[in-house]
């Protein structure tokens, strides 16, 4: 097996391989949406109003390369991004800024832990801080210079909190598009096929988005997330490996990102 930018036995590896994590992809992709600039980035560069989960879909192709690729295929997936991002530029805004870079970042590290420490087991605070050092490295190949990362975990918590009090705005854009997340068009599922997804989604959102997105978040749909919470756990440690994660441990992956 070829060496990729993580070892085996990282904690980046560790929760990045369980597929409950998918679970938060509506949660990464709402916080993102809350910031302005990335909203009209998204809706005018990508074809996210026709096929809203692809953005989705390239991100978790793009970070199971990086984390779980051999160097080369690592390497070769944050040079794709990065091509792509270069050409995405509007009229106050580039898509490599550092500072929409580090929001979207920011979306991904703490929507990871979130969800694994909601879904899969809490983890020890030298775990916690371990994975946010880590992650930075997946930042820095997609653009982000080092010295604009929040320095301990404790520090990005402070970032992250200012964001959500000051640093974003959910706009008409942002509802419209936020719409789309929540009720993807498809011709698979009805509408109210998507209702536990939208559940999950309302209540792994820090608070102050739930209310600005207008969530519905009444006594029944959080009965049914407290009834997730407490279920779900149960089903994971007991879901076979070749079910749970993705890729099984000590297997190197290569994987397109386009």
């Amino acid at each position: 097996m070829k060496p990729g930018l993580y070892s085996e036995d990282s904690i980046t590896r560790r929760v990045n391989r369980e597929n409950v994590l998918f679970l938060g992809g509506g949660r990464a992709l709402l916080m993102q949406l809350a910031h302005p600039k990335v909203a009209a980035g998204v809706d005018e560069h990508s074809d996210f109003r026709a096929h809203p989960l692809r953005r989705l879909r390239r991100t978790i192709l793009m970070t199971m390369a990086i984390v779980f690729g051999d160097r080369e295929t690592a390497l070769a997936a944050a040079r794709g991004v990065n091509q792509v991002h270069a050409r995405v530029k509007g009229r106050d805004y580039r898509a490599l800024d550092p500072d929409l870079l580090l929001w979207v970042h920011a979306t991904l590290m703490d929507t990871s832990l979130v969800t694994y420490e909601t879904f899969v087991r809490p983890l020890l605070p030298r775990e916690r801080e371990d994975f946010y050092q880590e992650f930075k490295l997946l930042g820095e190949l997609l653009g982000i210079p080092p010295d604009r990362f929040p320095t301990t975990l404790l520090d990005f918590e402070s970032y992250l909190h200012d964001m959500l009090e000051s640093g974003l705005r959910i706009d008409d854009r942002a509802l419209g598009l936020a719409k789309l997340v929540l009720r993807p068009p498809t011709r698979l599922l009805p509408g109210p096929a998507m209702i536990p997804m939208e559940v999950i989604t309302a209540g792994l959102l820090p608070p102050v988005l739930r209310e600005s997105y207008g969530l519905a978040w009444g006594a029944g749909r959080q009965r049914a997330y407290r009834f997730a919470v407490r279920t779900l756990p149960r089903v994971v440690a007991m879901t076979p490996p070749v079910f749970r994660v993705w890729p099984l441990p000590g297997r190197n992956v290569k994987l397109a990102t386009s």
